[in-house]
């Protein structure tokens, strides 16, 4: 944590000469409102404003006047923007003009799970490992879609031509106070991770916002264009955001039970039940794309099936083998499109309400779901999860309970988008039709 005086003296003794004041609308995209270190004790004391009717899914015009009020812990000098006149950022929950919380934040949905979750003497750990691909820039720095590598899992330089953006990429991050714990060059072609360590949910929310800035930034500096969008190759496979969770009592965590099955406390195994009951409504929030779901296919990694193991990895929530304080679940259907902080959010509901009513999860799959027949997977009662984003929404607007948590103000206005961005893919002609049907009738 910082202090105002503490941020104040920052900024001074590194010739920081302009703030961004960082915030995320519905969708995951981050925005921003600049000013300059003369604005900086304003801004700290929460008195800058503006325009939320300009933002979209925020609110109507005659509602525009809303505030910015920065979290202090989330100071941190850009490493790339030159030492003479140097830039901050700070990122900021929305108020109102009535300076209450601004229902449609989706840090301040955030902020409500984490309550709910401290009133039941839980805390929320997230280790997020969200995949990215770079592509090359054509004469016109427009980003097309060859990759600067022909790489696949864990391979070196010169096979691996993003190694040196990745690095300059590691660096700033460690610059902006994240702890690196891997790096490594991912299956597809130009695909990529770097995983940083686990933080608070909120904390690692920011972090992930400010990882995909950082990772977009640096790259465009290699000449390159960094996207996290799931699908954007056909035949290979797309990037995932896999979500390893676990909660804690204090300094305990909530998941270890060295006496339980498999060292698993009953919290552990109802907070998965509540994961597995609710993963189909969730699903429209943490795969938020018509792409997201060309990416949820069988063959290529991402998980379908709606099942959890310990051992392999073709489920949907895999047990990894640490225990004790290392005792998670990894929820491995969730894409990087998908905003960090509602993602996080609804994931913690549904474990909760799993917690609140005991539920109880199926038994564990441990044989690979890829290989199985239909027959075998009814026998196993595996349900799949939802095919495309029409599907999905459809599942979300059934969950009451995820559907009042959301609230009333961003799941009328994700809905609404995300229904007219379902329309007009359903009703565009691809360039698929085109070379198939043109000619042939």
């Amino acid at each position: 944590m910082y202090t105002k005086e503490e941020i104040l003296n920052s900024a001074k003794e590194n010739n920081v000469r302009f703030i961004r004041l960082q915030f995320t609308d519905i969708f995951g995209v981050l925005k921003n409102v600049a000013t300059t270190t003369s604005q900086l004790e304003k801004a700290l004391a929460g008195d800058l404003m503006f325009d939320g009717s300009s933002i979209d899914g925020f609110v109507r015009i005659e509602e525009s006047d809303m505030y910015l009020q920065p979290d202090l812990s989330t100071w941190a000098i850009l490493p790339w923007m030159g030492k003479e006149t140097r830039t901050a950022r700070l990122i900021c929950d929305v108020l109102k003009a009535d300076r209450t919380p601004f229902e449609g934040d989706p840090r301040y949905i955030l902020h409500k799970a984490l309550a709910e979750a401290d009133e039941m003497g839980y805390s929320m750990n997230v280790g997020p490992e969200a995949e990215f691909f770079l592509f090359q820039t054509g004469p016109d720095g427009k980003p097309t879609l060859h990759t600067n590598d022909s790489a696949s899992y864990f391979d070196l330089t010169p096979v691996d031509g993003g190694e040196r953006a990745r690095r300059d990429i590691i660096l700033a991050l460690e610059e902006m106070g994240f702890e690196v714990e891997a790096s490594h060059h991912e299956s597809a072609p130009g695909q990529h991770e770097i995983d940083f360590k686990y933080a608070g949910a909120l904390a690692a929310a920011d972090k992930v916002q400010t990882f995909k800035y950082v990772v977009r930034v640096i790259a465009q500096n290699h000449g390159l264009h960094a996207t996290f969008m799931p699908k954007p190759l056909f035949g290979v496979a797309g990037s995932g955001m896999h979500i390893n969770q676990s909660l804690f009592t204090k300094d305990k965590n909530a998941f270890f039970d060295p006496d339980g099955e498999n060292q698993l406390s009953s919290t552990a195994y109802h907070y998965l039940g509540g994961l597995i009951h609710h993963i189909k409504a969730l699903t429209a929030i943490v795969n938020p794309t018509v792409n997201s779901y060309k990416r949820l296919i069988s063959g290529y990694e991402a998980p379908v099936y709606i099942a959890w193991a310990q051992k392999n990895r073709s489920p949907l929530v895999r047990i990894p083998a640490k225990r004790g304080i290392s005792s998670r679940m990894e929820l491995r259907s969730p894409d990087p499109s998908c905003n960090p902080y509602l993602a996080f959010a609804v994931v913690l509901k549904a474990g909760l309400d799993g917690i609140k009513n005991k539920m109880t999860p199926p038994p564990p799959i441990e044989g690979n779901i890829f290989h199985m027949r239909e027959a075998e997977m009814a026998a196993k009662d595996i349900e799949t999860l939802p095919a495309n984003l029409n599907e999905a929404l459809r599942e979300l607007k059934k969950n009451r309970l995820i559907c009042d948590f959301l609230g009333e103000h961003i799941l009328d206005r994700f809905i609404a988008a995300k229904n007219l961005e379902w329309e007009e893919y359903r009703t565009s002609i691809s360039q698929w039709e085109i070379d198939n049907y043109l000619t042939k009738f």
